[in-house]
This record gives C-alpha cells, structure tokens and sequence, in this order.
C-alpha cells in the first residue's frame, strides 16, 4: 500500500520537473572485519553477493567500491568481473589496510590488519608523499586486475593532495565523502555543501571552489542519504538511507517519505542520494532494509521518476553539465509522521543555508560560507590521533551553537504588548525562479513574507499586512564556542579558527540586544538583504 502511495503521489510532480533525481546505489567491500569476532572474511563475501543477488533480481545497476584487502581476494575478483559493464562499475573504497600499506614500503602502524582509526586507516594519516606512494600501489594493481584504473574513488574522508593526484595522474570522473557529522566514528565533517555534490577547491576536498582556476574538475557526492531535517537536529546521529538502521533506512515508513520527498518536492538542479551499504554491516542486518528499499528505486526508475547509474556516470554527466558548483536545494513540504517540520536547503558554491518551520515558526537554522583558498588540515598535514576534522565558516550554526535535542538559530519574532513572541504562519511554498534562484512565499497574518535565495544573497520582502516589528533573533548555548567578533549596524564580524569573514546587511541592521540573546536583525522598509558573500 505504502509502495503503491508513493509511485502515485510522484508522477504529477515528475512529469513536470526538469530537474534530475539521481540515485547511486553503492556498496563499498572489505575483505577483513576484526572489530566483531562473527564477521568472517565468509560473512563479508557473501554479503555482496546477496546484495549482487538482489540488484539482479530489480535489474539495478550501481557501483563495487573496492578496499585494497577486498581487491586482491580471488573471489572478489570473480564475482565482480560477472558484471555487466555500463551497467555495474568497480572503482576503490579508500580505506588504507596493512598490505596495501606495506606494498608502499611503509611500516603498518594498525592494530589490525585493517584499522578503521583516522590516523592509520585513511589517508590522513599520511604524509603526501607517502599518499602518492599508495595511489600508485592501489591503482597499478587495480589496473592489472581489471584491465584499467578506477574511474571512481570513496572514502568517509578523503584529503585534497590525494584526489589532485588521482586526477592529474589517473583521471578519475568521481568521488565521494561522508555526509554531515560531528564526531561518529571519530569524524568530524561540518558546514559543507549539503548533499548533491560540488567541485572541490584545489586546497580543500570539504570546501567548494568558486571559481574555475581554483577547483578540482571532479564531483564530490555526499553520501548516506541523509534525512534533511533530522541528522541536522542531531549532527551526532545518523538518520540515512543506510538499511541498517531501523529508525531511517530500514524502517518501511521511513523509507517511503525519503523517496516521497526526494522524488515529488521541489529541487533546484537536481537531486542526489546515494543507497547501499557497506559490506561490515552482513546481510543479516542490511537485508530487511535493502528489500524494502530495491523495488521502490526500480519502480521509481521504470516510471522515469529517477536514474539510476552509477558513480562515475552521475560524474561524467555533472562535468558536462556544469562548468562551477550549481545552485541546488533538497526541500521537504511534508514531513514524516505527525510532524508538521518542512525545510529547504540551499547550496551555491558561495554558501549553504537551511531553513526550517515548526510548528507554524520559521527559523533560519543554519548560514555556513565557503572559500577556496582555505586548505584542510590535511592538505600538507597529517592528523596523530583517531579524529579528523573538516569544517567550512560558521555564520549560524543552530546544532553546533544549541542544546542537545534543541537547536537554535534566527529566529522569526515579532512583539506582543513588548513581549517577544514566535511570529506564526501558513505552510511554505516553494518555487525554482531560475538556475540559481529559489523562491519560498510564506503566508502569515493577512500577507506573506516572500524570500528569494541567491547564489550570493538572501532577500526577505513582506506583502500585504504580516505581524508588525518583525525580526530575527539568534540566541545561543552559553557555552557554545561562537566565532562571533563584533556586530555593526550593517554588518557582524567573524572570527573562526583565525579566519575573518562578514555577514552583510544591504539592507535591514543588527543590534546587540538588551537580553541574553546574541544578535537581532531588523528590517528596513519591510524588507531585509542579506549578502551571505562576496
């Protein structure tokens, strides 16, 4: 029934869109487990064929990411060169194991065979130089197997020396990170170009470029299919697509308003996610949610609701497309449950902004900007411990600046006999204006406040009559770290990890409050102009 709602809630909607819905199913392999005694190298491989076995059966096509380990056992071998080319891909999971390490002539440092910790499993913990000595490794004998090199490449973190090596020297189309996170699995990716997928700047695998000379020609895609209101509540959580967990990807009513979204609410560009699942997790665990989840994407893809390829096509294909990072939004006008919760992201290569209604409230929750000429800490260093961090520049971070369970962010206020209160609406709509431009009309009292979001600006306009003295206001956690340096009446200064930057106010102002809050912005004439940057 659920099934059946969902491919008919769709149709108008698709049939109207211009803008693509792309799903890549993934599942990356490896060949060694040791943080579960019952994970066998038997487990492991015959996960994937169960998960081969299943894609067969709804005739999906996608991608076999490869850990080294995984890519040197026989029956991997075997099994993926069954495949149907065009239709499945094998590209490299990069996670670094003891023999690929050895195989550069470095010393293992892992406590294991594979060592899932940051600072011996991935390529941060390296030297640049000794990354290139294990690309070399990797890709020659990848190469020998298959008979060429990989064309895409995955890790939950990846530094921007190793993917500027593996294009220069191996031309790879794709790549992909892990979604936004604090702090699970001892990652930390914050503030980035939320879902979709961006050009890299040269210096910086997290940060977008914003221009041509300064961006690696090869797509990032965030993975996990992440849900657009709650992992964002919660950045410690994950609330994915992954069949493995019962609350999201392996819970039926989940599952059906993801796709519901995905496929039938507005987008600007196009929209991504990425389904799969890591091998670690066993079939056991993975299949329910694995089977609920394969019909619905076949149905969606024989329907023309969503293509279904696979990494590297979805790579070559944003290449021919765009010559910059695109303007593109994931919004949800329906959320899941009794939850009244609707929200738009917004990305240009300039900034991310999230907006988010609740309850008849709006907030803008979150404003991170981007610039190309910040390297990660990983570019020329290496990390020593079981962390690795990537972050863009905070100018409202409502997760980070909140309380657990209860984020914050500028909030829309307006006075009541000189008592603030929450200003209240309708539901929101929202519109694509043009390639870059996403409009969002919300109506409250006798007229709506109308916002415009901009590669670079915000615009808030009001018609009609909307409550009189309304502004924003952020109020934050006392003991959030807030890179805030100084407010003006046009503008609030930053300070973040020696980074100085501005939010602007073109037009409208701050003011330092009386109360405890940090900020309020104000409109002038009814209208505010924010540019979020430069």
């Amino acid at each position: 029934m659920l099934l059946l709602l969902i491919i008919s809630t769709c149709f108008s909607y698709a049939q109207k869109s211009s803008s693509p819905r792309i799903v890549n199913i993934v599942n990356f392999i490896r060949d060694i487990e040791p943080r579960e005694a019952y994970i066998t190298k038997d487990v492991l491989y015959e996960t994937v064929v169960n998960q081969v076995k299943l894609m067969k059966q709804y005739q999906l096509g996608g991608t076999f990411l490869l850990q080294y380990d995984a890519l040197i056992d026989e029956r991997y071998i075997s099994l993926l060169k069954t495949l149907p080319k065009g239709k499945f891909e094998i590209g490299a999971w990069w996670e670094l194991p003891l023999p690929l390490i050895e195989k550069a002539g470095i010393k293992w440092r892992g406590k294991y065979a594979w060592d899932w910790h940051s600072d011996v499993g991935f390529s941060v913990g390296y030297t640049p130089a000794e990354r290139e000595k294990i690309i070399d490794v990797y890709f020659t004998d990848f190469k020998k197997i298959f008979g060429y090199y990989p064309k895409s490449v995955a890790s939950w973190v990846i530094d921007a020396h190793s993917l500027n090596y593996m294009y220069d020297k191996y031309k790879i189309v794709a790549t992909a990170n892990c979604k936004d996170q604090v702090g699970t699995d001892g990652f930390t990716l914050w503030g980035g170009y939320w879902n979709q997928a961006y050009y890299p700047s040269r210096i910086n695998a997290y940060m977008p470029a914003q221009h041509v000379d300064k961006q690696l020609p090869v797509p990032v895609f965030r993975m996990l299919g992440s849900d657009p209101i709650r992992q964002y509540a919660d950045g410690r959580s994950v609330t994915t697509l992954e069949p493995v967990y019962k609350h999201a990807g392996g819970n039926e009513q989940w599952i059906n308003w993801f796709f519901n979204s995905f496929v039938n609410d507005p987008s600007l560009g196009f929209n991504y996610t990425q389904a799969g699942q890591e091998n670690s997790f066993t079939w056991n665990d993975m299949k329910k949610g694995l089977e609920l989840q394969m019909p619905i994407i076949a149905h969606l893809r024989d329907e023309g609701k969503v293509r279904v390829e696979t990494m590297s096509a979805s790579g070559e294909w944003f290449k021919k497309k765009y010559k910059v990072t695109p303007a593109t939004t994931f919004t949800v006008t329906k959320d899941l449950g009794e939850s009244d919760k609707k929200t738009i992201w917004y990305n240009s290569r300039f900034y991310r902004l999230n907006l988010l209604w609740e309850e008849g409230t709006m907030r803008i929750a979150d404003i991170h900007l981007f610039n190309e000429i910040i390297p990660d800490k990983y570019f020329k260093g290496v990390t020593t411990v079981n962390q690795s961090f990537f972050y863009t520049l905070p100018v409202v971070d409502g997760f980070q600046w909140g309380k657990t369970g209860h984020p914050t962010g500028l909030r829309l206020l307006t006075l009541d006999n000189g008592q603030p209160i929450p200003v209240k609406g309708g539901n929101p709509v929202f519109t694509n204006v043009d390639v870059n431009t996403a409009h969002i009309s919300w109506p409250s009292g006798k007229g709506t406040f109308e916002i415009d979001l901009k590669e670079k600006i915000m615009i808030i306009k009001t018609t009609g009559t909307v409550p009189l003295n309304w502004y924003f206001e952020l109020a934050v956690n006392d003991k959030a770290k807030v890179p805030l340096t100084g407010i003006k009446a046009n503008q609030i200064d930053y300070n973040f990890d020696g980074h100085i930057y501005q939010l602007v106010a073109e037009k409208g102002f701050f003011v330092k409050p009386e109360n405890a809050s940090l900020v309020q912005l104000k409109p002038e004439s009814g209208s505010i102009i924010l540019r979020i940057a430069d």
